[in-house]
């Protein structure tokens, strides 16, 4: 029977991680290696001068003082009695669309496990919704798929769902979020100033093709990424950049030109 590790970045006792074992029972030898803690956005980090201590929690069931990738790591490399042969992370308390693969612990589970030679699934369920019978379901019609066909090399796929039950299912791109981000100061009771990273509601460019725009029409959304982050087609143009600043470099020039004017722009991520 194919072992298959389950981790996910809510931490080792939220409901999503259930449901997803539960639905991937019927495929093979689930284990649970997920964090001690909530680890939400903590993105692709890895814990590198600290010892990880596993701790039995049920058979087949540890929580980890480390971080979704660590948990794969430790999966993957020794800790399992047998190579798993899919990885499933989920099922997120919140959708991963666009920009959130960039941050979120959830999907970053998956692309360790993609680094690591092992086919891996990101799974996750749109913001405000903790009934995960249809994600879980989602799911394991996925993972069996994955099971069965495999999937292209270096490349996992991320699955949101939307709430209640999906009208069908797309093959996406990543779309876009603007974020209204601030930084809120307060005050302490000891009169010491401290911040807060304030994220105000984002807003999403649901252009047709793309997961956000799947989601927000009922479907749920499946996009195949891949770990090569070059930009092709600016890599294309910009190579005409390369003789001059190749023949400033050999010609070892050290004179600081006048900054040039720089138009400002409004940020987004």
């Amino acid at each position: 029977m194919a072992v298959l590790l389950v981790t996910n970045d809510d931490g080792v006792h939220a409901a999503g991680l259930v449901a997803l074992a539960e639905a991937l029972e019927p495929l093979g030898e689930v284990w649970i290696i997920a964090p001690e803690r909530e680890q939400s956005a903590c993105g692709h980090a890895l814990t590198m001068h600290l010892p990880l201590r596993p701790r039995r929690l049920g058979e087949r069931r540890f929580s980890l003082n480390g971080t979704p990738s660590d948990c794969v790591n430790l999966g993957v490399l020794g800790f399992l009695p047998e190579r798993p042969a899919l990885i499933a992370s989920g099922i997120n308390h919140g959708s991963n669309l666009g920009d959130d693969v960039t941050y979120s612990g959830t999907v970053s589970a998956a692309m360790e496990g993609t680094l690591l030679g092992v086919p891996s699934l990101a799974f996750s369920l749109m913001d405000g919704h903790d009934q995960f019978t249809a994600a879980a379901r989602v799911a394991r019609l996925v993972a069996m798929r994955a099971l069965v066909e495999g999937l292209p090399p270096k490349t996992l796929l991320n699955v949101n769902v939307p709430a209640g039950e999906p009208r069908g299912l797309r093959f996406t791109r990543l779309g876009h979020r603007v974020y209204s981000d601030k930084i809120v100061e307060h005050v302490d009771p000891r009169g010491r100033t401290h911040y807060w990273l304030g994220t105000g509601e984002p807003t999403w460019e649901a252009l047709d093709g793309t997961d956000m725009g799947a989601v927000h029409d009922g479907f749920v959304a499946v996009t195949p990424l891949h770990l090569d982050l070059t930009n092709h087609r600016a890599l294309a143009v910009m190579t005409d950049w390369a003789p001059a600043l190749d023949g400033q470099l050999r010609r070892r020039e050290a004179a600081v030109p006048a900054a040039p004017a720089v138009r400002k722009r409004t940020r987004r991520r």
